[in-house]
């Protein structure tokens, strides 16, 4: 059992301050800084570029990624860190593509994060013609796998509303009408367990800034499944992914297996911050961290509808959810505005969802009932209508 009351004391969160946004990005861990500072003064101001060899550099993608497969449920060596989401997701897409030739139809949906959708369509782009990227409602994904649909590109978990896909069941269908499957994981991974090996899923991409505490602009990871992993054909083909990258070979040989998804040199200092990171889910029972995210959720839902009118965008079904709760207001993002002045901070997604993430490690009782309690207090007040509030900034 974990416990989380230990965990939230591994967070350097400010003082005075509710974090509910680590859906967004998550928080630092106090180990972290250390662990950044030696990666730079011992391994790279004492080693060099010796460092490479000395300290393990090389070989760190696919250690970080092992330690992150636990988290998703792959078999071991079949994760890898490395670049950034988006340019994982057209690596799954292209490769996906091309193990179904006879196919051309994208399947997505309409909840699905846009940069997804952008990364398909540049992606077709470059194509023959005659391909083409299908987008749903979220709740009509089923009904559209249809034998047309070469893959399906699906993020787990709504970004706005936190709705949530169930893989197993759209897996298993995708499959028997002969489709391949990508689920993106960014905000799955970290907020609940994922079974990528159980449900069978043939490519997961992820990010590690969010529920996996990495920092901003930490590197992506991407999983294959074993019966891909020798055929997958990386369209980005970067040396890092060449079987003998130091064979300078002027021809690219794929790497043997996930190695083949790896691109350009990794970020050492960002993977040096994933790897302290990655030291506290080592504590971590996922089971009671799903348990324990869904009882604060259900608290925050409770105590904000008993205080005010916002109508939820989240489904209240447990099941139906991911670690996130949202509310609609046709002024959200003034309503974000005023509250983070207060200290309790959320985020604000087009064109009118207040969005709570629900992280178990560093947030408990007295937090959520703060935020529910300080969010009916500006709505009753109207101090969220003011000026200041509504002049939007770069990041909502």
């Amino acid at each position: 059992m974990t416990d989380f009351t230990a965990t939230k004391t591994l967070f350097d969160l400010p003082p005075g301050v509710t974090y509910l946004d680590g859906n967004s990005l998550g928080p630092l861990p106090r180990a972290t800084e250390a662990r950044v500072a030696r990666a730079v003064r011992e391994e790279w101001g004492g080693h060099l570029i010796s460092a490479w060899n000395a300290c393990g550099w090389m070989e760190m993608p696919r250690r970080l990624g092992d330690r992150i497969g636990r988290l998703i449920g792959a078999e071991p060596g079949h994760t890898v860190i490395g670049d950034t989401l988006s340019i994982k997701v057209f690596q799954a897409l292209a490769a996906a593509l091309k193990l179904n030739p006879e196919r051309r139809v994208i399947l997505s949906d309409t909840g699905n994060f846009p940069t997804d959708l952008y990364m398909a369509e540049g992606l077709l782009k470059l194509l023959p013609e005659g391909y083409e990227l299908r987008t749903v409602a979220p709740e009509d994904v089923a009904a559209h796998i249809t034998e047309e649909v070469a893959v399906t590109l699906i993020t787990e978990v709504d970004y706005r509303t936190g709705r949530r896909h169930d893989m197993a069941r759209l897996t298993e269908l995708a499959h028997a009408r002969g489709a391949l499957t990508i689920w993106d994981l960014a905000h799955s991974a970290g907020a609940f367990p994922v079974h990528m090996s159980d449900c069978h899923a043939d490519f997961a991409v992820g990010c590690t800034y969010k529920y996996l505490n990495a920092g901003p602009g930490a590197p992506a990871f991407i999983y294959v499944a074993p019966r891909h992993a020798d055929r997958a054909e990386p369209a980005l083909a970067g040396w890092m992914g060449h079987a003998a990258p130091f064979a300078f070979d002027l021809g690219y040989r794929a790497g043997e297996g996930i190695e083949r998804m790896r691109v350009g040199t990794p970020p050492v200092l960002q993977m040096a911050a994933l790897d302290s990171a990655l030291e506290i889910w080592d504590t971590v029972d996922l089971a009671a961290l799903r348990t324990r995210a869904l009882e604060l959720g259900d608290r925050f839902i409770a105590k904000v509808e008993a205080q005010t009118d916002l109508a939820l965008a989240t489904p209240r079904a447990p099941e139906d959810r991911g670690s996130q709760v949202s509310f609609r207001h046709p002024e959200g993002y003034a309503v974000m505005q005023a509250l983070i002045a207060e200290g309790v901070i959320g985020d604000f997604r087009a064109p009118d969802i207040l969005r709570f993430g629900i992280t178990p490690l560093y947030i408990d009782e007295a937090d959520i009932d703060h935020a529910a309690d300080t969010l009916a207090r500006i709505l009753a007040t109207g101090t969220w209508d003011r000026p200041e509030f509504k002049a939007r900034k770069a990041v909502t």
